[in-house]
């Protein structure tokens, strides 16, 4: 069973017991403790995962956080727990009081079905007022599984966790105000979508008048695009399947269709595939030298931007994600992966496709 049928399973689990668990004691041994265990931390080894960690502020003496998760020695995330039946709403600065007298860069905050997660991207050694990642157990999108998959004990990485979460939070944040806008478009964005074609004062009387065509047609252009995005998922789908393996090909004759790039939209999933895979070939090569390239039928890494020199290939739109890196003799081979975490596990091939570029000298 992969970590997304766990986490699946453990939401229906937690749905079944939530309403007999009174206390917060009973959250934290129902609920609680078995998710970190979930996570693959030892939850009765006091040397990975502290109950009761002390986190003295100031003059007060004998704060105690939950648990910390330790590594090293040191606490790298923190945890505050919460009654199953507690909104979360009045924690923030008890966490934020702990987070600042420890070495730890990562606070959650939780009622052990809604996890929220904090960390320092405003100011150093400061916990934001806002999570970066907020996630309901017993309603968890397949992206949010991937994100919490970082977490895990295998898979936990300090810079790599901290480069993707200002792109959370924020991105978070804009689709939030974006769904306010499309259920309810404010004056502002009312006047800021009709200022390109309506030349008159926009008066009240104006921005009320185009209030109810600028929600409809927000409206249509959303189902508009998700439906060209059906079409294009499944052609993308039928071009894999036609595709397969005759990646295996010499990764020099290669070409790219300059008409295949027209209309394409590279995904939030594709980009942080992307910036992992520079920072994980940033001991061989200059990042600046990695690029990225949409096509119809996947998404390349290059070299220099040159179709000619693709580092591995990036095939998400399938019901199977994949990544296909050329061997020592450029034959493409497909590895399949569950989440974006897991191009670490092919952390040497990528940097021996890499290699090639940089030790031999270019062709003209």
């Amino acid at each position: 069973m992969d970590f997304s049928d766990q986490i699946k399973q453990f939401s229906k689990r937690a749905g079944m017991i939530k309403d007999t668990l009174l206390t917060e004691e009973s959250t934290k041994t129902a609920l609680i403790m078995p998710f970190f265990s979930l996570l693959g931390y030892d939850i009765f080894n006091p040397t990975e995962f502290v109950p009761e960690f002390t986190a003295d502020f100031g003059i007060k003496k004998g704060e105690k956080v939950d648990y910390a998760i330790m590594k090293d020695g040191k606490p790298i995330i923190l945890v505050e727990c919460k009654g199953v039946n507690d909104s979360l709403t009045k924690h923030d600065a008890q966490l934020f009081r702990y987070f600042s007298v420890t070495e730890s860069r990562f606070a959650i905050l939780t009622n052990g079905l809604v996890y929220k997660f904090f960390t320092d991207l405003e100011q150093s050694n400061k916990m934001d007022d806002t999570p970066f990642l907020e996630i309901n157990i017993q309603d968890i999108s397949d992206n949010q599984i991937q994100e919490l998959k970082k977490f895990s004990k295998d898979a936990f990485d300090i810079d790599t966790i901290f480069n993707t979460a200002s792109e959370l939070k924020y991105s978070s944040l804009i689709k939030a105000q974006l769904n306010i806008q499309l259920n309810n478009p404010t004056d502002d964005f009312v006047r800021f979508i009709i200022n390109s074609f309506y030349q008159g004062m926009k008066t009240q009387n104006v921005i009320e008048k185009f209030r109810p065509i600028v929600k409809k047609s927000f409206q249509q252009f959303i189902s508009d695009f998700m439906n060209e995005k059906l079409k294009s998922i499944l052609n993308n789908n039928d071009a894999e399947q036609e595709y397969t393996d005759d990646t295996s090909k010499d990764s020099e004759t290669d070409t790219v269709d300059s008409d295949e790039i027209c209309n394409i939209t590279t995904t939030e999933e594709e980009l942080e595939a992307f910036n992992l895979i520079r920072s994980l070939l940033s001991e061989v090569m200059d990042s600046n030298d990695i690029t990225i390239k949409d096509v119809e039928r996947y998404c390349g890494i290059l070299y220099k931007n040159n179709t000619r020199k693709w580092i591995c290939r990036l095939f998400f739109n399938g019901n199977k994600k994949s990544i296909v890196i050329p061997d020592e003799n450029k034959y493409g081979v497909r590895h399949y992966i569950d989440s974006i975490v897991d191009i670490n596990n092919y952390k040497n091939e990528l940097q021996n496709s890499a290699k090639k570029y940089v030790e031999q000298p270019s062709v003209k």
